[in-house]
């Protein structure tokens, strides 16, 4: 029989929420199990079943960002996907997709700019960026994919001014299905350069 949530443990899980949502905007954390567990040891919680669910966080998160980041944090999210959408027209030719907290618009100053790209071979997407003079790092990024199985891609990080750019490199066939989101747990949602010039133009 499922335990059912006391108004006390209800409590605990809203405050548990709003303090990894504010560690995830203040520290630029990213992983939401990372930020769940930093708030509730800070605030003593041992409790799993305070534990909120991802898409809670986001909502704190959000509403956070309404009652403390104003013009700020949308001239900020503007900023950021005036810099993917650059990134995007540079790397064209292998069917960039935005992703992440700037697409959604709860990014902050310090989030990076996360794309999807679809090549035959990572090389590919090296020897472009060499010959655009870009350097780059490497790294690998793990996703959840549709049939609940993980994988792990490559992918290459570059500075565009301040701002950095996080390429994750997908076969050519992974266009057709996208990766499940960490916040809603349905398909993450990706969008083309003409959807994000829509957005901007909005």
């Amino acid at each position: 029989m499922a335990r059912r949530s006391s108004p006390r443990s209800g409590e605990l899980r809203t405050r548990v929420a709003e303090e990894a949502a504010r560690i995830m905007r203040e520290q630029g954390i990213r992983d939401y199990l990372v930020a769940k567990r930093k708030a509730a040891d800070r605030l003593g919680v041992v409790d799993r079943h305070a534990l909120p669910a991802n898409h809670e966080i986001a909502e704190a998160m959000a509403q956070q960002q309404r009652l403390f980041g104003g013009v700020a944090h949308h001239d900020n999210v503007r900023e950021l996907r005036e810099i993917a959408l650059r990134a995007m027209r540079l790397l064209q030719r292998f069917n960039p997709r935005l992703v992440g907290p700037v697409l959604a618009g709860t990014a902050e100053a310090h989030t990076d700019v996360s794309l999807h790209l679809f090549a035959p071979t990572p090389e590919e997407v090296a020897f472009m960026l060499i010959e655009q003079g870009l350097r780059y790092r490497t790294g690998d990024r793990r996703v959840r994919l549709a049939n609940g199985e993980h994988a792990t891609y490559p992918s290459f990080q570059f500075d565009a001014g301040d701002v950095a750019v996080e390429a994750t490199v997908f076969p050519e066939h992974g266009l057709r299905e996208a990766p499940l989101c960490p916040v809603s747990g349905g398909p993450m949602r990706r969008a083309r350069p003409d959807e994000l010039e829509a957005l901007l133009e909005a």
